[in-house]
């Protein structure tokens, strides 16, 4: 990157500090929310929505629990000013849903805003114009004071707009690229806006201070946003609002400094969407509160079908790795991390506990409309055996001993790294399936039977390499006396390492599985299972599999 020197910050600290917001821990409230979907990340589509499209993500918007909504540039096109329309007489505004237009301080876009909103029960009319260096000096080629002018004007042609129309309104004000402005200057020229519009307790002024494009870290903005709550006019009758952007990948860390400075509200959009590298992703913002135990007042309880929706009316795709909202993001691959959240999940199952705190899972993913089951353990080749082992008892009732798990995690491994893909849950049961449950390709059992003395003992008719024998034999239980039956008339040598069985529920019958794990003489371990209605049948099931596993036939 030999061109360095071409690029300075282009920030202006305040003139002097303002680090009170370094006292405060965490965001204690939710801000008022308002989201700019409709206008701000309806404008950064390749194809923005239509009538239709703008109307039903409306009604997801109001659903979601937004009762701020920038629905759009009104003079802009008649697109936008049809779509505000339609909210009005279709009678489709909330009694406690605020829509928010945007206008530039020019008086025919003023007038034909205020003409888009006649009749609205509750509007925020808000004024813009640029005031950072850049823009004062490349585009406008404008003095401090005529910048100043510009909003100031707009100022007074919306008090008067207001007067002659019928509606409730509430005005906004953003200095356009605040972080690109000297602060003092930033201050200056909301004061200025301030003073005309004249705000009380009952009407308050919102002042917006947007990163319109990431200038500094995150800390800087927090300053100045420090700085104008204490240098704006009337404060206890201003609401100081943010909207950053993310050209640098911290609009949600901008947000949060901004709020633990003094904001009191946020503009931003779903999953992040606006211009270049997007807004901030108010889903970000509201659910990092809601894991400190904030409720955020806005409800994402079914996250998938606010991700179809979204992507189905903007033709944007959500981030697999996008938090909380995103594919893959509850997702875990590796061994170790399976097993940690395997082992915190039977945690919460057996304590109970108040509060949330599995590893390496930041959320309840049901809490926003995700399921452990496909969701959490997923199953690749860099998997282990306590995921994969959650991952069977989770979905198919199947919980192995700790040494079959293993063996069962390395299989499932090989297969994946093979085909080098995810596998599916269905796909791991077959592996199970297929490697472990009631095999016969050598040795089946065709039937036992049982007579109780001092000892159990047992007939046995198999079928050994497509030969019928009878065999019989003595044991401490049933699986002891077959163990013994089969080993004494077929000559096999082997010991049982393990035995495991429980009831299982994979049908609307009842079913129980056993687990049998035999040592050779050579110390290698075979494993099988044994599926059915009858526990019995179902170890005898198991040691006929792992035989079948071994090389002692």
């Amino acid at each position: 990157m030999k061109y360095a020197s071409k690029y300075q910050r282009r920030y202006f600290m305040p003139p002097y500090p303002c680090l009170e917001w370094t006292k405060r821990e965490y965001i204690e409230k939710p801000p008022v929310w308002c989201s700019v979907d409709l206008r701000d990340g309806n404008q950064a589509l390749i194809i923005p929505m239509n009538l239709e499209e703008k109307l039903e993500f409306w009604k997801y918007l109001v659903a979601v629990g937004f009762k701020e909504i920038e629905i759009g540039f009104p003079a802009a096109s008649d697109t936008e000013y049809e779509f505000c329309r339609a909210l009005i007489e279709r009678d489709l505004i909330p009694d406690d849903v605020t829509v928010q237009v945007l206008t530039q301080s020019r008086e025919h876009i003023i007038k034909k805003t205020f003409e888009a909103l006649d009749g609205c029960k509750n509007a925020i009319v808000h004024l813009y114009n640029s005031t950072s260096v850049a823009q004062r000096e490349q585009v406008f080629k404008k003095s401090k004071d005529e910048i100043i002018g510009i909003a100031t004007s707009g100022a007074k042609l919306m008090n008067e707009f207001k007067a002659k129309t019928n509606g409730n309104f509430r005005f906004e004000y953003s200095p356009e690229s605040f972080t690109g402005t000297e602060p003092e200057f930033a201050a200056e020229i909301c004061n200025a806006v301030i003073d005309i519009w004249k705000p009380d307790a009952d009407n308050k002024v919102i002042i917006n201070l947007p990163v319109t494009v990431a200038e500094s870290m995150s800390h800087v903005y927090a300053s100045q946003i420090e700085y104008m709550c204490k240098e704006l006019h009337d404060r206890e009758n201003i609401i100081v609002s943010l909207h950053p952007h993310n050209d640098r990948g911290c609009a949600v860390a901008d947000t949060e400094l901004g709020l633990l400075a003094g904001a009191d509200r946020v503009e931003g959009t779903l999953f992040g969407n606006g211009e270049r590298t997007g807004n901030v992703d108010i889903i970000t913002l509201a659910l990092n509160m809601y894991t400190h135990g904030v409720e955020p007042n806005l409800d994402f309880t079914d996250l998938p079908k606010l991700v179809d929706v979204y992507e189905r009316l903007t033709r944007m795709k959500v981030n697999a790795r996008s938090p909380y909202s995103g594919q893959l993001v509850y997702a875990a691959f590796s061994g170790s991390h399976q097993d940690a959240i395997a082992k915190g999940m039977h945690y919460r199952e057996e304590n109970d506990p108040d509060h949330w705190n599995v590893p390496y899972i930041p959320i309840d993913p049901h809490d926003v409309g995700r399921e452990y089951e496909g969701d959490v353990i997923r199953i690749n080749s860099q998997s282990g055996k306590g995921g994969i082992g959650y991952l069977m008892e989770q979905n198919f009732g199947i919980v192995m001993p700790p040494k079959m798990r293993e063996h069962f995690g390395y299989t499932v491994k090989g297969v994946s790294d093979r085909a080098h893909k995810e596998l599916k849950p269905a796909e791991v049961y077959e592996i199970f399936e297929n490697t472990y449950v009631n095999k016969k390709t050598k040795l089946e059992v065709l039937e036992a039977h049982y007579k109780q003395g001092e000892h159990i003992a047992s007939e046995v008719t198999a079928k050994i390499n497509g030969e019928v024998r009878r065999l019989v034999g003595e044991g401490n239980g049933r699986l002891d006396s077959v163990s013994n039956a089969l080993k004494d008339g077929l000559g096999l040598d082997y010991t049982i390492a393990t035995y495991a069985e429980h009831a299982i529920e994979q049908t609307s019958k009842s079913k129980a599985v056993g687990y049998v794990g035999i040592t050779a003489p050579d110390g290698k371990i075979s494993w099988g299972v044994g599926i059915d209605t009858d526990i019995v049948v179902a170890s005898v099931k198991a040691l006929v599999s792992a035989i079948n596993n071994s090389n002692l036939i």
